[in-house]
């Protein structure tokens, strides 16, 4: 399937939206099995960079490649379906219970119920939920945290090559974020999926990024590993690196 191409790619990518350029000549790889943390402020068009990889948004210059492929060229619908896409506010469909939730890629694909009955069992497992205690209940009766756990299983279940995250941690409260940045960490390593995760906190990116990339403006100032990010000398690269305690940082080993 790769042909030896990186996992996903973005080739001098412009977006005009409303006559604003909101991405700027964006140039960037992502090579199979690594998490970028894409990191900027507010307005800094990361998550509009985020959207192009699974054709929400399609560059006015440029083109995003994924699988070696333009998002031009593919059937968009096979191309969301290959990929996990995690947002903010998750976007469960109320009147579905967390099974149904969870099932609904796989049922679209036409896999069998049974399959389907026990890939929903395990994901809500992998992700901290037990199934006998919550696969019939419904979105309102679950806490914003779990609503996002089942989120992410959701996402995995038709186990797609490719996984999007759009802060998906931000409205949570600090405590329930730590414990699921902690459980995307294990996913990650146990899954191995080439994943981007927007963010706009400096510690969520080196926290969960084998790579970042910072957007100032739609313009990309750096991209690299985390340890080339510490070192950096651009000037929004510098405004994130000083809002951190650097000895506090070098505890929680990201030195």
């Amino acid at each position: 399937m790769s042909d030896g191409h990186p996992a996903l790619e973005f080739r001098r990518v412009s977006v005009r939206i409303g006559g604003n350029l909101i991405l700027d000549n964006l140039s960037l790889t992502v090579e199979r099995g690594q998490t970028l943390a894409l990191l900027g402020r507010s307005g800094s068009g990361k998550t509009t960079a985020l959207k192009t990889i699974n054709g929400l948004v399609l560059p006015t210059d440029g083109e995003v490649l994924v699988d070696g492929r333009p998002t031009t060229a593919w059937d968009l619908i096979q191309l969301r379906r290959a990929i996990g896409y995690v947002i903010q506010e998750v976007g469960l469909f109320p009147h579905f219970t967390v099974a149904e939730n969870v099932g609904l890629v796989p049922r679209l694909e036409g896999w069998p119920e049974e399959r389907i009955a026990a890939r929903t069992q395990e994901l809500l497992a992998q992700v901290g939920l037990n199934p006998a205690d919550y696969e019939q209940r419904y979105p309102r009766q679950l806490s914003g945290g779990q609503r996002q756990r089942v989120g992410v299983a959701r996402a995995l279940a038709a186990d797609p090559r490719f996984l999007l995250l759009d802060e998906p941690f931000g409205a949570l409260d600090p405590i329930i974020r730590t414990e699921l940045q902690d459980q995307f960490l294990a996913l990650r390593d146990q899954l191995g999926k080439t994943s981007v995760f927007v963010t706009h906190d400096v510690r969520e990116a080196l926290r969960l990024g084998t790579h970042i990339a910072l957007l100032d403006r739609g313009r990309l100032e750096t991209a690299g590993t985390r340890e080339q990010f510490l070192r950096s000398t651009g000037k929004e690269a510098q405004a994130f690196l000083a809002s951190l305690d650097m000895g506090a940082t070098a505890h929680r080993g990201y030195l």
